[in-house]
């Protein structure tokens, strides 16, 4: 995908600026990231503009953390594929999130 495709300006708009949502008692969760043939999925809370969120990732541990949309970009999945969009993500607030991986990954 592109990076048009990955962050239409709908998206854009709803994305605060880093640290914007720091404050926030439960920030939300705009946009999702995920390569469909390898298990890591990354939320994006706050975005530079640029290339740089802050989020949650769930990958090996589940983690608040900062990701570079270009080395997502430049990285690929397990048999090749890039990453996508999750068209269908509805922003969620982002402790709410976490806590739901968090069963389901206890589950």
């Amino acid at each position: 995908m592109t990076r048009e495709q990955l962050l239409p300006p709908d998206i854009l708009t709803q994305l605060p600026g880093l640290g914007e949502a720091y404050n926030q008692e439960n920030p939300l969760a705009v946009v999702k990231f995920f390569y469909p043939d390898f298990s890591w999925t990354w939320y994006g809370i706050e975005f530079d503009g640029k290339d740089l969120f802050y989020g949650l990732v769930d990958g090996f541990e589940l983690e608040y953390g900062s990701f570079l949309l270009s080395e997502l970009m430049k990285n690929r999945g397990q048999r090749g594929m890039e990453i996508e969009r999750d068209f269908y993500f509805t922003p969620t607030p982002a402790h709410d999130l976490y806590w739901a991986l968090k069963r389901k990954r206890a589950a």
